[in-house]
């Protein structure tokens, strides 16, 4: 059975020291994406992991601050301290989140870029920053392996921010999602999907 996207959305952001505002309940009205006339302005990524590497193709013309956002974590090496924490499940699939968690090493949290906006939606493979609320999107992701709509904004929640796709290695984060979780760790509706072993970002440089 699919897990209500309600209950997803309040698991997602209960990463956070700060909770976001109650997300609504389904079923959700699904704002239609604006037509988004950004040129195409792409850049490849290649990430290392302890479980092999993947290739993102991050889209700073439709999302300039979350891909910009993305692209200063990789030019100051910050990158090499997130890792992948969390399968949560959705349907047959789920997500794989990864993020930064030391504090010194996040950068400053940046305004919010809606998929209203960007026209760029939570679909199989697509990388997306998690912000409790606007503005506070800062040093946690997530790769969604499957396509999860009640992600996209809407008229009841600001939604989060999908900025590429992964175009090389999707098989890499069907792995790490399938790695054995602890049935104890987690909190609430978190419980039994972190990571027995985390597995840590490695490297990462762009590859234009």
């Amino acid at each position: 059975m699919i897990q209500p996207v309600a209950a997803l959305l309040a698991a997602l952001v209960a990463t956070h020291a700060q909770e976001a505002a109650p997300p609504p309940a389904e079923p959700m009205a699904i704002a239609a994406p604006e037509a988004v006339e950004s040129p195409a302005q792409l850049v490849r990524v290649r990430v290392e992991t302890a479980m092999g590497p993947f290739v993102l193709e991050l889209d700073e013309g439709a999302a300039p601050l979350t891909a910009g956002l993305f692209l200063d974590y990789v030019a100051n090496g910050a990158l090499e301290h997130a890792t992948f924490y969390r399968a949560m499940p959705y349907g047959d699939a789920g997500i794989a989140q990864f993020g930064i968690r030391r504090g010194d090493k996040l950068l400053p949290a940046i305004a919010h870029e809606s998929t209203a906006d960007t026209g760029i939606l939570h679909e199989r493979g697509v990388i997306s920053l998690i912000a409790p609320q606007p503005g506070q999107g800062q040093g946690d992701w997530f790769i969604a392996l499957t396509d999860i709509p009640g992600f996209d904004a809407s008229a009841d929640f600001h939604g989060f921010t999908p900025f590429g796709r992964v175009v090389e290695g999707m098989e890499i984060i069907e792995a790490i999602f399938a790695a054995p979780t602890d049935p104890q760790a987690g909190e609430g509706v978190m419980k039994g999907q972190m990571l027995a072993a985390p597995v840590a970002v490695t490297g990462a440089s762009r590859e234009d």
